[in-house]
């Protein structure tokens, strides 16, 4: 057995080795070291500010909406173990990974109806691309190489995803030049409730007639912008794209990674419009947090358009694609999500942050608060001080990452009233600070 590492030790070698996301190497900040997790607490190995330990307010970059250490997706993993943890997925198949897909095309729009099984939500908009590139040259219009999407998304940090992303000042803006070039709309108006602009609707439709004969496909998050800028915008812009590529012949594909699984108390974000994509993105939630995974759907038309071409399989094919432990896991969160009021739960965190959160509105230099299902924003008119508003948050107990003029919050759906007060109260606090 190795020596035992004191916290000391730990992060002194992680500052030595370890290069953390969106950070230079080494570190300019100590991350925050984690010795366990349950419920929706993060326990630390030595104790930040006086707290030993911390209230998740992101629920893990918004995948672990049940919390941690929960029983039941624990029995799910450790009965998976003992039978398999890992068999490769050519030439082979597996209850898991059946049970995964048909689940997933139970529950998510109609048409559709074929499940691709990817590494993680970026793989999973890398396959989404490929499929709608290879489709186009499959039947026959190979021009058809490039994607439409509206300015202040954020699709991945893979090769395509990032082609995608906020050209301007987002955090790929260096790869311009190098990136595929896709085509830009403005980006959607904000509001959720807000009406339809006509105007934008009549934008949106010019420029996918304008370029129909060289777009493969729109790609878009429906409803909620993550990481892009978490702005909200109106649903009817998700059935204005779809009339728009349906009347161009252009395919549509919606990223739900972050949206899917309830969090904008929708099941699917799609929802909100009533609409279905031709493609669809999903994961971050889909194993409640556990592992990673993620999965591409899309609509038989492309299936057996793709499967007719001059190369009739999808040239796709990760090593730990539907991965057992992985798919028996996100299945039992699925079942875990909907076995219970879910719809009632994200609708009682959206009252707790609307309340809780409605005080920074009166904050210096708060210029909008935000609510929608189980997410809560704070905009800043100018960029947030991330390491004050970070220790701010901490001393109220909480864990929270801003970003960019953001401070926000993602809870888990098992978030109880008085941890939600918590959270609002600690996302105020970094507000005034950050």
């Amino acid at each position: 057995m190795p020596e035992p590492l004191t916290p000391q030790d730990l992060l002194a070698l992680d500052r030595q080795h370890v290069w953390h996301p969106y950070g230079p190497m080494p570190g300019k900040t100590a991350p925050l070291l984690v010795e366990s997790a349950s419920g929706v607490r993060l326990r630390l190995a030595q104790p930040v500010e006086e707290q030993a330990e911390l209230v998740d307010g992101m629920s893990s970059w918004w995948s672990a909406v049940h919390g941690y250490n929960h029983p039941v997706l624990n029995d799910a993993a450790r009965g998976q173990l003992e039978r398999m943890s890992h068999v490769m997925f050519g030439g082979l198949t597996h209850e898991p990974a059946v049970r995964l897909a048909k689940r997933l095309v139970d529950i998510t729009p109609e048409p559709l109806q074929h499940v691709f099984l990817a590494d993680s939500g970026s793989v999973s908009v890398e396959v989404a691309v490929k499929m709608c590139l290879q489709y186009w040259r499959s039947v026959g219009q190979p021009r058809k190489q490039r994607l439409l999407t509206w300015r202040g998304g954020y699709h991945g940090d893979t090769w395509q995803p990032m082609s995608v992303c906020d050209p301007d000042g987002g955090m790929h803006e260096l790869w311009q030049g190098v990136l595929p070039r896709q085509i830009f709309a403005d980006a959607p108006p904000a509001g959720f409730d807000a009406a339809p602009d006509a105007a934008y609707a009549a934008h949106l439709r010019e420029l996918i007639a304008r370029h129909a004969d060289e777009l493969a496909a729109v790609i878009v998050e429906p409803v909620v912008q993550g990481a892009g800028g978490m702005s909200f915008h109106s649903p009817a812009y998700l059935r204005v794209l779809r009339e728009a590529c349906d009347a161009h012949d252009v395919l549509l594909i919606f990223d739900e990674i972050a949206t899917g699984f309830g969090r904008t108390g929708a099941l699917f974000a799609a929802e909100h419009a009533a609409v279905a994509p031709d493609v669809m993105c999903v994961g971050k939630a889909l194993t409640g947090g556990y592992l990673t995974l993620g999965a591409t759907l899309c609509t038989t038309a492309i299936a057996d358009g793709i499967s007719r071409g001059e190369l009739p399989v999808l040239a796709h094919g990760p090593t730990f694609m539907g991965n057992p432990l992985a798919a028996a896991v996100a299945d039992a969160s699925i079942d875990l999500l909907l076995s219970q009021d879910w719809v009632q739960e994200v609708k009682r965190i959206e009252a707790g942050l609307r309340e809780g959160m409605a005080p920074a509105a009166s904050i210096p230099g708060v210029r909008e608060v935000r609510v929608l299902g189980a997410i809560g924003v704070i905009q800043l008119d100018h960029a947030v001080d991330m390491a004050a508003a970070t220790r701010a948050a901490v001393r109220e107990g909480v864990w929270l990452r801003p970003f960019r003029d953001l401070i926000y919050t993602m809870p888990p759906y098992i978030t109880g009233d008085d941890d939600l007060a918590r959270i609002c109260a600690a996302v105020c606090a970094a507000a005034r600070e950050g």
